[in-house]
């Protein structure tokens, strides 16, 4: 009997999210005690900060240019490479439970398989995964979740916002939040957790096993149980650090970047590439941002209840000294940071930087220790290959995550490719303490057309356009700016830092697949 693998996710959660890492208002202990028991990566970065390209790297270990998908709406091809196939192959039994999004999700048909297998209620084979139960962040589109809630609780299908809208809702009128009276235990954070317990069960004692749980939150919309809103009060809250205090700041903050920062904030081009297309961030109220910052800890203390459930499950069953649990998100969400919300083509750590904990089964004896050196979702694959001690693929980019600080990881890179024809091109290196950010000339030719995008709002395409010729550029120094306020990309001060830095990004950037693939579908 050798190492088990029990991979947590969560989607669009923020690095400061558990105490571990800073927080300082949801109650998680759970993921709190995995970091006081293992290794706890300070600077852990996304490849990308919307929901398919990371999810991608994190199945591949390779980055999006070169698995493909490096935008949301482009599918991962059928043959891409997969961990889960190396540890199947390996006498693993594998899962994935929970959120999967490494298709395109809006497919009533279910052209795609990992809609497909929910529409006809099958459970498998995925992508290397023996067995697979699909949550989305409620009962619309497909997912097994749907299906249950739909069949056992309809009455509590129509509480749930659709995923994309800015609806008010809430106390304040907030965008994306809603009072929703599903039960606790109906809700999809508790769900996956249930199906993971469930599938744990059904295994032999000595199997070794790769589980992917996969919870649907904290991402968007902003409509936990409103049984669970006693649990953080956003009359108590304070705005987020990083929030600057202030239209007129925010306003200064934004007009040091490229343009289409502020253009987003005021309203005149609106990010369609990874919020609603009718949210205009700077008509968001201070107490709105309390009250979304309230519900998403209300999520993150649901999330942590449900990691422990199933560790509870898992030393139940006898396999705790035997199982290693790495808990990682795919990105961060802005929260109020720069008075803003969702995600996009915005290259800072509010974004890019990760919650990221490994904690070693305890027959390894790792010491417990905290990486304050860059690593990235790459590394998650050769990972779970040196866990299972199986040879890491050369199809992997990424390389083991290190067990102690002295590593001499140097870099991470991100990278953005809009699946719309806004055609914004970013590329970032974090390094020594800054994150340089190159704005590639605009790529018209690429996405699929935006009026498409409008539409499904009821809404026409914005009369201004936004392109860049590739001069323009962001650069903080992380120390001095750690919320990323005063770009430094024309200070002449650090023009042979932004130098250095871009020619390591450029000597580094992986290579990209040929053709590139192109967006298949919105989602």
């Amino acid at each position: 009997m050798g190492r088990k693998i029990l991979f947590i996710t969560t989607d669009q959660q923020r690095y400061d999210a558990y105490g571990c890492n800073g927080g300082r208002v949801a109650r998680t202990p759970v993921a709190d005690g995995l970091a006081e028991e293992g290794v706890r990566f300070e600077r852990a970065y996304c490849q990308n900060v919307v929901c398919s390209p990371a999810r991608s790297s994190m199945l591949t270990g390779q980055y999006p240019s070169t698995h493909g998908v490096i935008a949301n709406g482009v599918p991962l091809p059928p043959d891409a490479p997969s961990v889960a196939e190396v540890l199947r192959d390996a006498g693993y039994r594998t899962a994935l439970i929970g959120k999967v999004h490494f298709e395109p999700i809006a497919d009533p048909t279910g052209h795609w398989e990992q809609n497909r297998l929910a529409l006809t209620g099958e459970h498998g084979p995925y992508r290397g995964f023996d067995h697979v139960e699909f949550a989305g962040h409620g009962p619309l589109g497909a997912s097994h979740y749907a299906n249950w809630l739909r069949e056992n609780h309809p009455d509590e299908a129509e509480g749930f916002l659709r995923i994309f809208s800015a609806a008010p809702g809430g106390d304040t009128g907030a965008p994306g939040a809603m009072d929703n009276p599903v039960a606790r235990g109906h809700y999809h954070t508790d769900w996956v957790a249930d199906r993971v317990i469930e599938w744990l069960d059904s295994l032999d004692g000595d199997e070794d096993w790769f589980c992917w749980m996969s919870f649907p939150d904290p991402h968007h919309p902003w409509d936990p149980p409103v049984s669970e809103r006693h649990r953080v009060d956003w009359r108590e809250l304070d705005l987020p650090d990083g929030h600057p205090g202030s239209d007129e700041r925010i306003r200064e903050i934004l007009a040091q970047r490229p343009a289409h920062w502020l253009a987003w904030y005021d309203g005149s081009v609106p990010n369609i590439d990874g919020a609603p297309a009718d949210f205009v961030p700077a008509e968001l109220t201070h107490d709105q941002i309390r009250e979304i910052n309230a519900l998403v800890h209300i999520k993150n203390e649901l999330l942590d209840e449900a990691f422990g459930r199933v560790l509870a499950k898992v030393e139940e069953r006898g396999w705790g000294d035997d199982t290693d649990v790495v808990l990682t998100t795919d990105h961060g969400e802005f929260q109020g940071d720069l008075g803003l919300l969702f995600k996009g083509p915005y290259h800072v750590d509010a974004l890019m930087r990760l919650p990221m904990v490994w904690r070693p089964a305890r027959s390894a004896e790792t010491a417990p220790a905290v990486v304050p050196e860059p690593v990235g979702q790459i590394d998650l694959a050769p990972t779970f290959c040196r866990i299972a001690d199986v040879p890491v693929p050369d199809w992997m980019q990424g390389e083991p995550l290190p067990c102690a600080p002295g590593s001499g990881r140097e870099r991470a890179i991100i990278e953005w490719d809009s699946q719309l024809d806004t055609g914004y091109r970013l590329r970032t290196i974090v390094r020594d303490g800054w994150i340089c950010t190159v704005y590639e000339p605009t790529d018209r030719e690429y996405g699929m057309p935006k009026a498409e995008r409008y539409a499904s709002f009821g809404l026409e395409p914005p009369a201004t356009e936004i392109v860049y010729d590739g001069t323009e550029g962001e650069l903080y120094h992380l120390a001095e700016d750690p919320h990323q306020w005063v770009n430094r990309w024309d200070d002449p001060a650090v023009a042979s830092v932004r130098e250095k830095l871009v020619k390591d990004l450029y000597d580094h950037l992986p290579p990209a697949r040929e053709p590139r693939l192109r967006p298949a579908a919105m989602g």
